[in-house]
């Protein structure tokens, strides 16, 4: 008699603290995935709303365990409790209890890890909403799948300086998360890409193209929008990101981290120009901009960016905020961003 195939597994970790409104479409959004075989482990790190009752609530699902902290932990230690300690099925994912899987993006993640065996995460493309806004609708690209050479995908966050993920719409092979190890304490902004770049040092990087794997919610609550949200947070702890990685990664090719500050260097010198575009010199620092980017980058001052953020200083930021004279750079910098999110939306780069 044949024995019927095994479905993969997959742990879902949902830390929450205080959004007990949000949670029970969270986790429906996982319970609904289908094609796979699911547990859902929920966190809750002290919630003072009534997430106790209902995570007493979804728990009464078999596929549901959840446990309550007696102490509030804070999100790193309560993310790598999840991965680290609980978490044992065939793959994991880290969904906040505000943001949700869209509908079978689990299996489509499965179907990549099964074909490649090096695959260590596989991803997919994010949609934003409000939290007001019902789940937008959106043009989905043809469906596919790209893998990366772990290397390759590293160069492409050296080039870009950026993170391409969200961290909702990333599957981790549970073998992987567990070998490089859970979230640093000290890079709360940016550990998401750290830890990506950890896994890739140690695998290749699938991505699946068409519809999207995970729905991310912007509200007002969200840490997106109220922890790390001054002008140096988000430069400093990418910096710090690469800095960090590249230390314990040696083996790497040099010429990744001189990328890497140059790209950092380069959004450094850009949110210095739009400071005096916008006539906003009284809000944004450019001159400890300016520092920054040569301090990160030593060839800083062979950069485009720098000669306008120069050409600008000499007008002044009245001239520079009225006049149509860099209306031209404006829009062809803005055209290379809309560009740019099409390129990435069709290949997750």
């Amino acid at each position: 008699m044949t024995q019927a195939p095994t479905r993969p597994t997959v742990d879902v970790v949902i830390p929450c603290y205080n959004y007990a409104r949000f949670l029970r479409a969270c986790v429906r959004s996982v319970l609904d995935q289908p094609g796979v075989d699911v547990r859902v482990l929920v966190i809750d790190d002290t919630s003072t709303d009534d997430t106790p009752e209902v995570m007493a609530e979804l728990t009464e699902d078999p596929r549901v365990e959840g446990r309550r902290h007696e102490v509030n932990q804070g999100h790193i230690a309560t993310y790598n409790e999840g991965l680290l300690e609980w978490a044992k099925a065939d793959y994991t994912v880290l969904l906040s209890a505000d943001d949700l899987l869209a509908p079978g993006a689990l299996a489509r993640a499965a179907e990549v890890f099964q074909a490649h065996p090096n695959v260590g995460m596989v991803y997919g493309r994010v949609v934003y909403y409000s939290d007001h806004d019902d789940l937008p609708s959106i043009v989905t690209p043809p469906a596919g799948r790209t893998v990366w050479s772990g290397v390759d995908w590293i160069e492409n966050r050296c080039r870009t300086g950026q993170n391409v993920l969200s961290s909702p719409e990333a599957v981790v092979r549970t073998s992987i998360q567990q070998r490089v190890g859970g979230y640093r304490p000290d890079l709360p902004h940016a550990g998401d890409l750290e830890m990506w770049m950890r896994i890739a040092a140690v695998s290749d990087i699938g991505y699946v193209r068409g519809e999207p794997a995970a729905y991310y919610r912007v509200h007002q609550q969200s840490m997106f929008r109220t922890q790390f949200s001054s002008v140096f947070a988000d430069l400093e702890q990418r910096q710090a990101v690469f800095d960090r990685f590249f230390s314990e990664h040696p083996d790497l090719p040099p010429r990744l981290k001189n990328l890497a500050n140059r790209s950092i260097a380069k959004d450094a010198l850009w949110r210095a120009v739009r400071a005096y575009d916008r006539d906003k010199l009284d809000e944004i620092p450019t001159e400890e901009l300016a520092e920054f980017a040569r301090k990160v980058y030593p060839h800083a001052e062979r950069l485009p960016e720098y000669r306008a953020l120069q050409r600008r200083k000499a007008l002044g930021p009245a001239v520079c905020s009225r006049t149509q004279l860099f209306v031209g750079a404006h829009l062809a910098k803005r055209g290379r961003g809309l560009i740019g999110k099409q390129v990435w939306k069709w290949r997750g780069q």
